[in-house]
């Protein structure tokens, strides 16, 4: 059986994936200036389920923004996302990208307290004094801890990407960051993952044209 294939030319192809994009999703209802965030979270998993599930606190967008040109830093809970995550771009604002998960001083605070490595790294982000971007995509731990510290006081986020994935207490830690007064962008549900919030983090960087 042949197979019919389009002609693009490499450097078409994203180009042409957003235009095709753009023609499904629509007269689907999205926030103003959100748009390409959704949109990159779609190119990045073929899953039109975003459209609906991504959730933005009032001002997110613009307050991650904000951020961003202030050059703050990054904290993730994989080094996937980490790897996900242009470097390169967020550093000409001046911030870098963190990921705690090897090191070996969380490995033995987790062992002591009894916790999840990615409870100690939110932890150990919060002993920095800094008001990072979280960008979660794998361990509900985190977005608990964090949501823990934000009620005692003792961090402020510029902005969290709650996007976990998974079955086991993932729904409800995204409600309790959805909960706090911090500025977030939570995709509701089970969907999530590294790739996403990575995804999330470039497509708040491009959206000053830098990348």
């Amino acid at each position: 059986m042949k197979i019919e294939l389009e002609n693009v030319k490499p450097q078409e192809i994203e180009k042409k994936s957003f235009e095709i994009i753009t023609q499904e999703l629509g007269d689907t209802p999205l926030i103003p200036g959100t748009e390409m965030i959704v949109k990159r979270c779609i190119h990045t998993s073929a899953d039109f389920d975003y459209a609906e599930n991504l959730c933005f606190s009032e001002g997110a967008v613009e307050k991650a923004r904000e951020a961003i040109r202030n050059g703050v830093s990054i904290v993730t809970d994989t080094q996937m996302a980490k790897a996900g995550i242009n470097k390169k771009t967020l550093a000409k604002y001046g911030g870098q990208v963190y990921c705690f998960m090897s090191d070996e001083d969380v490995a033995q605070t987790a062992k002591a307290n009894g916790t999840t490595r990615a409870t100690a790294c939110i932890d150990k982000a919060a002993a920095m004094g800094e008001n990072f971007i979280f960008a979660i995509g794998n361990a509900p731990t985190a977005l608990v801890r964090l949501y823990e510290l934000i009620q005692e006081g003792k961090i402020h986020p510029a902005l969290i990407i709650g996007v976990p994935v998974g079955f086991v207490n993932v729904v409800q830690s995204k409600e309790l960051i959805m909960k706090t007064d911090v500025p977030y962008i939570v995709a509701k549900g089970r969907k999530g993952g590294s790739n996403i919030a990575a995804c999330i983090c470039n497509a708040l960087m491009y959206l000053d044209g830098r990348e």
